[in-house]
């Protein structure tokens, strides 16, 4: 039986060369054209973005293609056609792997992403240009009605008016890929009045441009009589002047107050918070970087997680809570400083509470009742009229420092550490692991339970206390001047 006969392959002609590949020139040079319009500004870079991510495997389906018609022509002439090689691997790997990233990249919501970015007060935008637009709003303000200020991204200043008028000037920004695609969105996004039963709302209206950047700050004045409700998502806030309340909800920005006659309440996401001049109660709660009261005539209540706190000069009773911290007294007179290691008082009125942990602790002029708790830091308390005291700390060492002629009883336990006295009247017995404390000094009076572990307990008469003045530093001559240097910002 005869074995079928093979047909032998194409030989290829002597001296004639196998074609080089077109495909990856091809794909090259569109990229390269591309990106030339964009970097000439033809192209935005939003939606090139958007388009590649969507469409970038039609390259691949065109590098598919040039190929097969390659090795169909190859077919024709009888000559080998050319293979893919390393160097179209690897624009392979980088188109689909670009492309990918092009493609998740593309859906992001990059506005969303920035709002969770601290940036700062400027304005960075990642595609596009910012156009601006400046509105005015004006109306009679009715008797008696609340001013509701609504703003997503912007700042907001309120201020006074001298009339029974609300104006309102509003600065735009939208960021867009040109300036008519800007103009098509300024109408939709002009911010509102609007008056319902006894409201008066502000609508920056900063949602109209769909997923582009609508930044507007609002200036306003309006009758001082007024409340004012603001509600802000991002940007600073600052009402000045002000007889009505003030309750302000911020998610991120600066928040500040002044001269206000009403309640002020915050409730904060981010930022910092400053209040001053305010005839009543103050409420803070939220969380924030720095917060800051001073001159309030009323209360005030603080609640949640605030890097630091700064009060001063408040007259009624003051509340701080929060995850470590428990704090009550009565009234400040002086200052109060407080963060996540320290807190510093001076001042203060009594009854005194201060439940904490893990922070250096130092009060001076107490008035009345003390209870303090602390551990992993150091306790000073320095009194001004003795009241009844309970005192617990835990690593770390408790002073007292008690008027000279005060009377008083004392119960202090320390384990694993001494106890130390001003006053001849108390017996103190420091043995090998525990050492106590007890008497009365001049007769007795309010009860002073002080108990530490792993710490020392000093109780020292207020005289002890009083600064010798330091000498004075001797002449000497005139310093030399010095060299300038550059610093690094």
């Amino acid at each position: 039986m005869a074995s079928p006969v093979q047909a032998p392959p194409p030989v290829q002609r002597q001296g004639q060369r196998q074609r080089r590949s077109l495909a990856g020139p091809v794909v090259l040079i569109l990229l390269g054209v591309v990106l030339l319009l964009a970097t000439l500004g033809v192209l935005h870079p939003q939606p090139l973005l958007r388009f590649f991510g969507t469409y970038w495997p039609a390259l691949i389906i065109l590098w598919g293609v040039i190929k097969l018609v390659e090795y169909q022509q190859a077919q024709k002439e009888g000559t080998r056609p050319s293979g893919i090689g390393a160097g179209g691997v690897v624009l392979l790997i980088f188109l689909i792997v670009f492309g990918l990233s092009a493609t998740q990249a593309s859906r992001f919501n990059w506005d969303e992403i920035r709002d969770h970015i601290d940036l700062g007060d400027e304005e960075i935008q990642l595609f596009g240009h910012t156009y601006s637009y400046d509105d005015q709003l004006q109306q009679a303000f009715p008797a008696g009605a609340v001013l509701r200020i609504v703003n997503d991204r912007g700042a907001v200043n309120v201020t006074v008016s001298d009339d029974n008028q609300i104006r309102v000037l509003a600065h735009k920004r939208i960021n867009a890929d040109n300036q008519q695609e800007a103009d098509k969105f300024n109408p939709g996004t002009k911010p509102q009045i609007n008056i319902s039963d006894n409201a008066v709302t502000v609508n920056a209206n900063t949602q109209g441009a769909g997923d582009h950047s609508v930044t507007t700050d609002l200036d306003v004045s309006m009758p001082r009589k007024a409340p004012v409700v603001i509600t802000s998502r991002r940007g600073d806030v600052s009402v000045l002047g002000r007889d009505g309340d003030v309750e302000i909800s911020s998610q991120r920005g600066d928040v500040s107050t002044t001269d206000i006659n009403g309640k002020v309440n915050l409730n904060l996401a981010r930022g910092t918070a400053r209040v001053s001049n305010v005839s009543s109660d103050v409420t803070v709660q939220g969380r924030a970087d720095d917060v800051s009261l001073e001159d309030v005539k009323g209360s005030a209540r603080l609640s949640g997680e605030f890097d630091t706190i700064k009060l001063s000069k408040i007259a009624n009773a003051v509340s701080f809570k929060s995850a470590r911290t428990d704090m009550e007294f009565s009234k400040l007179s002086g200052d109060l400083d407080m963060d996540s290691g320290d807190m510093r008082a001076s001042d203060l009125m009594g009854p005194f509470r201060l439940l904490t942990r893990s922070k250096d602790v130092r009060v001076t002029g107490v008035n009345g009742d003390v209870r303090l708790e602390n551990e992993n830091g150091a306790v000073e308390i320095r009194m001004n009229k003795l009241g009844n005291m309970q005192v617990s700390n835990r690593n770390s060492d408790i002073q007292i420092y008690l008027p000279d002629k005060a009377s008083f009883q004392v119960d202090a336990h320390s384990r694993g550490g001494e106890i130390e006295s001003d006053f001849d009247a108390l017996k103190i017995d420091n043995g090998d692991n525990q050492a106590t404390a007890s008497g009365a000094v001049g007769g007795g009076g309010p009860h002073l339970v002080i108990n530490n572990e792993h710490g020392g307990i000093e109780l020292r008469k207020g005289s002890s206390v009083a600064e010798v003045p330091s000498p004075p530093k001797p002449p000497h001559g005139p310093t030399p001047p010095k060299v300038p240097v550059p610093t690094e910002n």
